[in-house]
């Protein structure tokens, strides 16, 4: 993932409609700031092909800009569908998923329950792994406990982790905490009807927080 020594945001977005995802990331990137990655959800599109199509109808939008496009979960359309890299659920699907990943892809980590789960991960080559993402139920961990992990996670290791920040309210708290990379759900882009607004909020409570850390 490019430049992963300062602060930057990362967008999540499940994909229902393509051509809607496309349209809503292509209206909140109008904001023009900095994003590191947008990370496409395909799980209504269980089909390998309507999910490559729906990867090449989005990924443009944010590559055109300089962001790099993750899949989660479907390593096998990555390159397929022309993204950059896959998010893997687990230690044992990133070790799976590497294989047809490297060298060129990117491969990120998340569902990391356990601090043990976490080193397993970035020890076989995770390029980032990602605390306080919803689990199976669609609810995150305690906000608290994903500040706590990203905390002992920036002071101890080098492999950048990513924060999932439920809410605007939640980017400052990560951010203190050392996160490289602040996650905030597509839902957050709902604010005022107006998306590219909303980015450059999320953006100035990134570099708030970044500007009044120790």
């Amino acid at each position: 993932m490019p430049d992963p020594d300062r602060q930057r945001l990362y967008l999540v977005m499940p994909v229902a409609s393509p051509a809607a995802t496309a349209a809503r990331l292509d209206a909140a990137l109008a904001a023009e700031v900095d994003v590191a990655a947008v990370l496409l959800r395909l799980t209504a599109h269980p089909a390998e092909r309507d999910a490559i199509n729906a990867v090449k109808a989005i990924a443009p939008v944010a590559q055109r800009r300089g962001i790099a496009v993750l899949v989660e979960d479907r390593p096998e359309i990555v390159a397929r569908g022309g993204a950059d890299g896959a998010h893997l659920s687990g230690e044992a699907a990133l070790r799976a998923a590497l294989p047809a990943l490297r060298p060129a892809l990117i491969a990120g980590a998340g569902a990391l329950r356990t601090r043990h789960d976490a080193m397993e991960a970035a020890e076989a080559g995770a390029d980032y792994v990602m605390f306080g993402e919803p689990g199976a139920d669609g609810r995150p961990p305690p906000f608290e406990v994903t500040v706590e992990r990203v905390g002992w996670w920036a002071e101890v290791f080098e492999t950048p982790c990513v924060g999932f920040a439920p809410t605007l309210d939640d980017i400052a708290a990560l951010a203190a905490a050392g996160a490289d990379f602040v996650a905030v759900p597509d839902s957050v882009l709902d604010g005022a009807g107006d998306p590219a607004a909303v980015l450059r909020d999320a953006v100035r409570r990134l570099a708030a927080a970044a500007e009044t850390a120790p």
